[in-house]
């Protein structure tokens, strides 16, 4: 049997090999068209350049339904850029622009585009860079350009490419996105099968270390899960522009995305008990060996089920028999208590979570055959003429982006007509083609497209030269680059923005003729796109002073603010809409906070503080346990209420005392979280010394006067007030299971709400944990920022309170 590492080689050189023969026969298709093609053709294709380009915009890893997507793409970018390009220079002439008029006209234009919000990636880079051409190129042939015709002929350059897409995806068989999704759906089962065998072997170990080894095994594979599931969600979205056309495939049109991603929270969380589970062999695996039984007997019934969604998948159907779910869950009737100690509620969560797999795993009835959509709808289509007329609404938010992005194009534009007149199109097309709408590392981005667009412009001119005489064998050459830039895209070093540079700097010297020797071209393209990426960085700085290191801090301040609304907001009682949205809140938070995170390890320090990038990645981490804990509390409270509705007994007293604990629970950590969410809001305790001396506010440190500072540590010998709070409901969730007595299915319930209670008691004690954690993060940070000082949160606490009134 083959090895995993192999099979994730071979899987990957297939992968790169499909896409650099996609990307080469699309180049090739735009090359024989534009190159051997009919002289009518070849005129008015003017800008084979262009082709290319917008070749490696849309083939880049794409599926069939991406590059039909990409036809609407570029049919609503040509008219949203050429059609006022061909009116602005039939009324302005070609031939009166100037320098500082083009650079103006380039950059009003490419605000236009850039406004709208809605508007998609692809369309805006392809109208941004038709913008670039038909200016800067009118410009430069000045009184011979025809406004109609010029625009005309950048609309076909753009139309050859886009359609050397599609025949590329469709030779020499269609790369359809809802095989490709199939294809990693059901990797993914198979996925989160074996990471469940690795899991129950984990937890039914004898030792540490070998239950450290089993739980090592699984996180590796929850890596590749990962991205599965980011495969999955991509696919989806181009699965839709495959239905029109093919309708005989609608069969495979099945959104099983969800319905996994809910799976991998249950195996998220038995990750998370076995990292808490303090020795091994667990408890009851040592009392008797029926609990172990029945763990291997779930295990099976689940895997089953895993069986029966990948059917689901195929289109076909497997039913697992219901009275095999009924014996698989037997064993947990043996939980009739409540564990007493916080050592044991690792145990309980986890068959808590499998309880959780065990139902999220269990297919919805449904009906075998999906329903047909109107295949006119805008769900079939993908666009509608309300979504067009919504991408064209305006918001202030967009202005301060668009002026910015205008500025830096149009800047890159002006200094490379001021250096190279007949090459100044260059500076602006890659600043152009490479707009993003999201924050990116500006640092980094502009030197790994620096560097790509060297690597690959180097790799043309050795093409050219070794091949100078024989064009095909030029277009063969590609093959091997392309294959090589596919490996780029997906390393760390270099990524999608140098990868793309890397290939479009070889196929525009080995696509091209007559442009004069390729050696000149390569030094002017590099100059240029030099000074387009130059303008950028400046621009950026200019608008954008803040760095990713302070944005880091902001957002960390937000992410607490959140995380306090939402243990808030944790009760018994029916949840509420709001409380949703603010997990949604900390969710978006916690990713927009890794973010930056990760923008700040590669930004330069220059003159400011180093980025404690491991601090931060530990506050990083308990936020995202923090995010998973709150959804399986509220997993837990959802079967507590439905369990609760089956019982003939008064349930409101036992209920009320719960909700006393939770109380405490929120006062208590809910407000150390509100706290600790503005000490990383401070510049320096030096300078908030300052501002309290300038105010002349004084401020109190005496705990009697100050009670919320009970809730920071002073030492790992105190007492935590949150152990006396998960004792009191340990003993009320026990107290709560004695009083059912002489009910029907009495051991069922009792199991079930065992389970429930000892999960929620975990939560609360996880919770606890991850944020003393936070706390001593914080600490680290502001003594990291504070190297001189003695830091105290008590006392920053009590100033910032003292301050902010």
């Amino acid at each position: 049997m083959p090895t995993p590492q192999p099979n994730r080689a071979r899987a990957l050189w297939r992968t790169v090999l499909a896409s650099a023969f996609r990307t080469a026969l699309a180049c090739s298709i735009v090359g024989i068209a534009t190159l051997y093609g009919p002289v009518s053709f070849q005129n008015q294709v003017a800008f084979p350049a262009f082709s290319y380009v917008t070749v490696i915009l849309v083939v880049t890893d794409a599926t069939l339904g991406d590059t039909l997507h990409s036809c609407w793409l570029a049919l609503y970018a040509s008219v949203q850029s050429l059609g006022p390009a061909m009116l602005s220079l039939w009324l302005i002439g070609p031939a009166k622009l100037t320098n500082g008029t083009t650079a103006l006209a380039v950059a009003l234009a490419g605000m236009i585009v850039v406004l709208p919000e809605s508007t998609h990636m692809i369309a805006k880079r392809i109208a941004l860079g038709q913008i670039v051409i038909v200016y800067v190129i009118g410009f430069i042939n000045g009184g011979q350009t025809q406004p109609i015709m010029h625009t005309v002929h950048v609309a076909a350059s753009t139309a050859v490419g886009v359609l050397a897409c599609v025949l590329a995806l469709l030779l020499p068989y269609p790369r359809l996105a809802c095989f490709e999704a199939k294809k990693s759906c059901n990797l993914l089962v198979e996925n989160s099968s074996e990471r469940l065998k690795l899991l129950v072997k984990a937890f039914c170990a004898e030792e540490k270390a070998a239950a450290s080894g089993f739980l090592s095994q699984a996180k590796l594979l929850n890596a590749a899960a990962n991205k599965l599931h980011q495969s999955i969600k991509r696919f989806q979205g181009s699965m839709k522009w495959e239905k029109l056309p093919f309708k005989f495939l609608r069969r495979y049109y099945m959104n099983s995305g969800e319905k996994l991603q809910e799976i991998e929270m249950g195996l998220r969380g038995m990750e998370i008990a076995l990292e808490s589970i303090p020795s091994f062999p667990v408890g009851l695996m040592v009392d008797g060996g029926q609990v172990k039984d029945g763990l291997l007997k779930l295990e099976d019934h689940i895997s089953l089920t895993l069986k029966q969604v990948k059917s689901f998948i195929h289109g076909d159907s497997v039913t697992v028999p219901e009275s095999n779910a009924e014996d698989a869950m037997k064993f947990l009737q043996t939980l009739q208590a409540v564990p007493r100690t916080h050592q044991d509620l690792p145990t309980f969560f986890f068959l808590f979570c499998m309880k959780l797999l065990h139902s999220k795993s269990l297919p919805k009835p449904t009906n075998k055959t999906p329903v047909k959509p109107d295949p006119f709808s805008s769900e079939t289509i993908g666009f509608s003429f309300m979504e067009v007329w919504s991408s064209c609404g305006f918001k202030r938010e967009r202005i301060k982006p668009a002026v910015k992005f205008s500025l830096s194009l149009g800047l890159a534009v002006l200094f490379g007509l001021m250096y190279s007149k007949p090459n100044g199109f260059w500076s602006g097309l890659p600043v152009a083609i490479s707009f993003a709408t999201a924050r990116e590392a500006t640092f980094k981005v502009a030197n790994v497209k620096a560097q790509g667009t060297a690597l690959g412009t180097v790799y043309g001119v050795i093409g050219c030269f070794l091949f100078e005489r024989f064009l095909p064998i030029r277009f063969l050459s590609l093959l091997p680059w392309f294959i090589f830039t596919t490996f780029l895209r997906q390393s760390k070093m270099y990524g999608q923005a140098g990868g793309i540079s890397a290939v479009v700097g070889a196929v525009l010297i080995l696509g091209r003729k007559n442009f004069g020797p390729p050696s000149d071209f390569a030094i002017a393209r590099i100059v240029e796109t030099f000074i387009g990426l130059s303008c950028s960085i400046a621009v950026e700085l200019l608008f954008q002073p803040k760095r990713a290191s302070a944005l880091a801090k902001i957002e960390l301040s937000k992410s607490l603010e959140t995380l306090h609304e939402c243990i808030s907001n944790i009760c018994l009682e029916p949840i509420e809409a709001n409380h949703v949205e603010n997990q949604k809140q900390l969710k978006f938070h916690v990713n927009q906070l890794g973010k930056f995170i990760g923008e700040a390890d590669v930004e330069p320090n220059f003159w400011f503080l180093p980025f404690h990038s491991a601090c931060y990645g530990k506050l990083l981490g308990s936020l995202s346990k923090m995010v998973d804990l709150l959804l399986f509390g509220a997993h837990a409270i959802g079967f507590l209420k439905q369990d609760s509705q089956k019982l003939e007994i008064p349930w409101k007293g036992t209920v009320n005392k719960f909700d006393d604990d939770l109380k405490l629970f929120k006062e208590s950590i809910g407000s150390l979280i509100k706290h600790l969410s503005k000490i990383p809001s401070i510049k320096s305790i030096p300078i908030l010394d300052k501002e309290l001396e300038n105010n002349n506010i004084s401020y109190d440190i005496e705990i009697g006067k100050s009670p919320y500072l009970k809730l920071f540590r002073v030492s790992d010998s105190d007492e935590d007030e949150m152990d006396k709070v998960l004792n009191s409901f340990l003993q009320h969730s026990n107290e709560a299971i004695d009083v059912m007595q002489g009910i029907e299915g009495e051991n069922e319930i009792k199991s079930q709400m065992v389970l429930s209670l000892s999960a929620l008691g975990y939560c609360i004690k996880a919770l606890t944990t991850e944020t003393r954690r936070i706390e001593e993060g914080i600490r680290e940070l502001v003594q990291w920022e504070n190297p001189s000082s003695r830091v105290n949160l008590h006392e920053i606490s009590c100033k910032i309170h003292a301050l902010c009134g």
